[in-house]
């Protein structure tokens, strides 16, 4: 995989600014977003109202990438700067969950057992089919503003980044959804099931993306198109790459796996890590760090500010959370330090990058025909943390021969 320098800034917050001096990488998705939106009569150009609110607007940039850490696309999105809204006024109810990483996971492991197909669709502009509820006016977005500072966008729909956004979206698809018969679980309302005779079909959501097994290709090909004439959906057939997280099936056995090569790999590249020395274990053997290597001068805390240690854990615990649990005690101790590490604690991280260097290809696997039942796993140490003298515990639950939570 060959990562270059446009690789690496999709790491960057890129402003319009920074992006209209790349006119030939970004202009166009900038383009097209702003038609789709007058097409779809998202917006109209009034007025500036004077007795009332008038939220900020945003170009996000973004890049979308394949399965094998390759560019699909580059992305523009306009969004509303929510946190100038008003409660009361421009919103109220805000709250709309997403399916659960143990949910998805779960999925995954229940078709490999039972031997369902994975497919999974993309909404287009999930948020726009919700119509705004609130009267809202927004300021127009960089590059595109009609008739000057006098003027403004009145919503007629919802944007990604207002506080309602989000609420108003779930809502919508939960009305769709019991509309076409599914049922929500209890234990997470963003997974769904529904049974019709013989044909069953199980989704997850994450807010545009949804993850669906069906029992057989007919009940697979039913669920989209219900889907399909609700909403404008984007079908990418089998499930390949859910939330940066790859997705492969034997075709023989069923086993299904999920892993982050090409994320892992961004991250060394990202922290110059990428040429080192790979280690195999996460941690170094017997390891005993403290309170006690936090800097203690002022050099030291000048040194230590320059040194990405936040940026880099961040990045490892997206990678941990979602297909590597062999790294969740490396993160939960290095964690601990994050408001003030030292020169030790960066020390022991850059150990935790040189074994993702060594460990690319390790991932989740769940077994063709494996078990439901859930086999579960929990211990912990006893007064380990050496600054607090407080227990550290570890669980893990595996179904169908995979971990799951």
């Amino acid at each position: 995989m060959n990562l270059n320098k446009v690789d690496l800034e999709s790491w960057i917050h890129t402003t319009y600014r920074d992006a209209i001096k790349q006119a030939d990488l970004w202009l166009d998705p900038m383009t097209k977003k702003y038609n789709m939106l007058r097409e779809r009569e998202v917006f109209e150009v009034v007025p500036r109202p004077s007795n009332r609110n008038v939220i900020g607007s945003k170009w996000v940039f973004a890049i979308k990438w394949n399965e094998d850490g390759t560019i699909e696309r580059r992305k523009a999105r306009m969004v509303a700067k929510g946190y100038t809204q008003v409660i009361g006024e421009n919103y109220e109810e805000t709250y709309a969950s997403v399916a659960r990483l143990e949910s998805v996971r779960l999925v995954c492991a229940i078709a490999a057992a039972r031997n369902l197909t994975l497919w999974q669709v993309d909404f287009v502009s999930a948020f726009l089919n919700s119509d705004s509820t609130y009267e809202i006016y927004m300021e127009q977005p960089k590059g595109f503003e009609e008739g000057g500072m006098d003027y403004v966008w009145k919503l007629k729909k919802t944007l990604y980044g207002m506080m309602q956004g989000a609420h108003d979206w779930a809502e919508n698809l939960r009305k769709t959804f019991e509309g076409h018969g599914y049922y929500r679980s209890k234990a997470d309302p963003q997974i769904r099931s529904r049974i019709y005779g013989d044909e069953f079909t199980l989704t997850s959501t994450w807010t545009d993306n949804i993850l669906g097994a069906s029992l057989t290709p007919e009940e697979k090909k039913w669920a989209k198109d219900e889907l399909q004439l609700s909403y404008g959906i984007k079908d990418l057939g089998e499930a390949k790459l859910i939330l940066g997280i790859r997705i492969d099936r034997d075709q023989k056995s069923g086993d299904i796996t999920l892993s982050q090569q090409s994320y892992a790999q961004r991250i060394l590249t990202r922290f110059n890590m990428d040429k080192c020395t790979p280690s195999s274990t996460p941690l170094s053997t017997g390891l005993r760090i403290s309170i006690d290597n936090c800097p203690i001068s002022n050099e030291e805390e000048t040194e230590m500010a320059n040194v990405p240690y936040r940026e880099a854990l961040g990045a490892i615990m997206w990678l941990q959370v979602a297909t590597r649990p062999d790294l969740s005690y490396a993160v939960n101790i290095l964690s601990r330090f994050a408001h003030n590490p030292g020169k030790e604690h960066w020390k022991m991280l850059k150990h935790v990058l040189s074994y993702i260097k060594g460990t690319l290809n390790y991932g989740l696997m769940y077994k063709g025909g494996g078990s439901l039942n859930p086999i579960g796993f929990v211990d912990s140490d006893y007064a380990g943390c050496m600054d607090t003298r407080k227990s550290t515990e570890g669980n893990v639950f595996m179904v169908a021969g995979g971990p799951v939570s």
